[in-house]
């Protein structure tokens, strides 16, 4: 088929080309500069650790290292979900045509993840790298500060949750 992609890398314009969903179009193009940044930063998070660790023995270190792999992957693997579940239901002709349901059920579940990504981050800032919250949203974001460090993944992992959700109600 022409119109098949190859790969990871060709199902954001596969699935941009084949949506009627202007919100998962919209998806596509912020999920993308997402996975780019984020994948960028985990690499030289990565390169960092493995900077600062050379010259010592295996064990804890070598654990350390894995360890931001994997954080890596999931957090990436939730940001590129949606765009390839519809790009396959979109290469396997299972969507109605003109029907954008899935596809924009899938997009609002990504940018659910991307905001929860954000609150995650939020509440995992060290007390010693938080500033005083001002504005409108100030006792939104002095409530986050107040959370336990540790809670800042719940909101990630309930989220990506919710994509597979989605993907397995509207499939």
């Amino acid at each position: 088929m022409a119109d098949d992609y190859g790969g990871v890398l060709g199902a954001f314009p596969y699935a941009f080309r084949a949506s009627d969903s202007w919100l998962l179009r919209s998806y596509v193009v912020l999920g993308g500069l997402l996975t780019v940044a984020v994948s960028a930063l985990f690499v030289t998070a990565v390169i960092g650790v493995i900077a600062g660790t050379t010259g010592g023995r295996g064990g804890n270190l070598t654990l350390s290292r894995s360890f931001f792999a994997v954080v890596g992957l999931f957090v990436v693997v939730p940001l590129v979900a949606p765009v390839l579940f519809v790009a396959r239901r979109h290469r396997r002709r299972d969507a109605a045509a003109g029907d954008t349901r899935y596809d924009a059920a899938l997009a609002l579940a990504g940018y659910l993840f991307v905001g929860a990504l954000y609150v995650g981050v939020v509440i995992s800032v060290p007390p010693a790298q938080q500033t005083t919250p001002t504005g409108l949203f100030a006792p939104v974001v002095a409530t986050l500060y107040a959370l336990p460090q540790p809670v800042g993944v719940v909101p990630p992992l309930v989220a990506a949750g919710a994509i597979g959700l989605v993907h397995r109600w509207f499939r």
